[in-house]
């Protein structure tokens, strides 16, 4: 028996202004848009060039669930978003206005570097070293 992780909901306020931030601003790749009912949709993203989990942007339908926006891991990093590129990737996300709230910094396991989306969610920018 084989298994993956196929998804990772994400919880945010609207479809339409996630999908512009994912795809617009970190340059993912979105993977479906289906419409479940008037107003849930099926939505899917990952980053350009992957194929492996994707997020599934999930529209918070009620206070609970809007609530958690931005806070899905107590303020921890929920997200590692691992790259080949950490300088050009950095250097692009910066451009784009990417809330880094931190300098990146080298440790055993990589270059890595926190950042904010545009929702609070905490995100680590990682390129892995060779030798790990």
């Amino acid at each position: 028996m084989t298994q993956h992780l196929n998804a990772v909901a994400l919880v945010v306020p609207d479809y339409d202004q996630a999908i512009e931030y994912y795809c617009g601003v970190l340059g993912f790749d979105l993977v479906e848009d289906a419409p479940l009912t008037p107003q849930k949709r099926w939505v899917l993203i990952r980053p350009r060039g992957s194929n492996g989990t994707s997020i599934l942007l999930a529209q918070a339908s009620n206070d609970a669930e809007r609530q958690c926006i931005g806070n899905q891991t107590g303020g921890r990093v929920f997200l590692f978003l691992q790259t080949d590129d950490f300088d050009g990737d950095y250097q692009k996300y910066s451009d784009n206005g990417v809330d880094f709230i931190e300098t990146p910094r080298n440790e055993p396991y990589g270059k890595v570097c926190k950042f904010r989306d545009c929702f609070g969610n905490s995100w680590d920018l990682l390129e892995r070293s060779k030798s790990v």
